[in-house]
């Protein structure tokens, strides 16, 4: 299985999987709103124990969460970096030219890389448990206010859809092409990083074409289907707003207040 985990579903019947997907979507932008409120361990604990508890009640193997952090560990390392070595305050560890690291950059960069965490496990939860129709089905109804200034509701939802399934599809092609260059004696680890890039470039190709001619399948089964837009189709799937979702918010009020207290 590809490394990528965001934009997958696993099919399950665990209490995540069966909330509505406009709850789940709420909590999610939600969650990644109050992160920031911590600034201190014990914020980070209770957030850090939530989102462990979110996963336990899901029932996916917490092993894809963290399968799906691999892929940006570098960008999270780097952002890392940067925060400590250029965060000033407290107690100096390291000085070379304009690079300090002190205490306050420690801290800050470890706070910075629970936050990017904590952010990808509770965005991968959604997506795992979620499918992407019903998703779809979620932002078209969030964005429905919006139709009062003619915003096009419908197509934005679907495009978001499509787009959030295409990303472990695309993801799966890159893997067998790449199987196949390496099939034909290509090593893409060898050499320096310039060579790197130049064993990557015939990938862009045949990957281009594979979107495209996925991209034009898709038009054609939409068409063929008779698919004209938002206007006056009605929902075989009508979402349901249960007790569950209801609880599920409480829970966040009362995540936001003890995050609020527990703040330095």
């Amino acid at each position: 299985m590809n490394k990528l985990i965001f934009g997958r579903y696993i099919p399950g019947n665990s209490f995540i999987h069966t909330m509505d997907p406009r709850a789940k979507l709420i909590a999610s932008f939600y969650f990644i709103g109050i992160i920031f409120l911590a600034n201190n361990w014990q914020t980070y604990a209770i957030l850090a124990i939530f989102t462990l508890f979110a996963i336990f009640l899901s029932k996916v193997n917490i092993r894809f969460f963290i399968r799906g952090i691999k892929p940006l560990i570098w960008l999270i390392l780097f952002t890392v970096a940067l925060q400590m070595l250029f965060t000033q305050g407290g107690e100096v560890y390291f000085k070379w030219g304009i690079f300090t690291i002190t205490e306050f950059g420690v801290i800050n960069g470890l706070f910075i890389f629970c936050r990017f965490v904590l952010i990808i496990f509770m965005s991968t939860l959604l997506t795992l448990t979620t499918p992407p129709l019903d998703l779809s089905d979620a932002i078209e109804y969030l964005l429905r206010p919006l139709k009062v200034i003619r915003f096009p509701v419908h197509e934005v939802s679907l495009m978001l859809s499509i787009a959030l399934r295409f990303v472990p599809t695309l993801m799966d092609e890159t893997e067998k092409i790449m199987n196949a260059q390496r099939a034909r004696g290509v090593d893409f680890g060898e050499g320096n990083l310039v060579q790197k890039m130049k064993a990557v470039v015939p990938l862009l190709i045949p990957l281009f074409v594979s979107s495209f001619n996925r991209a034009e399948d898709l038009a054609t089964a939409m068409e063929a289907r008779g698919y004209q837009g938002g206007d006056g189709r009605t929902k075989y799937r009508v979402l349901h707003w249960h007790m569950n979702d209801t609880v599920v918010m409480m829970a966040f009020a009362a995540l936001t207040a003890a995050l609020v207290f527990l703040r330095s």
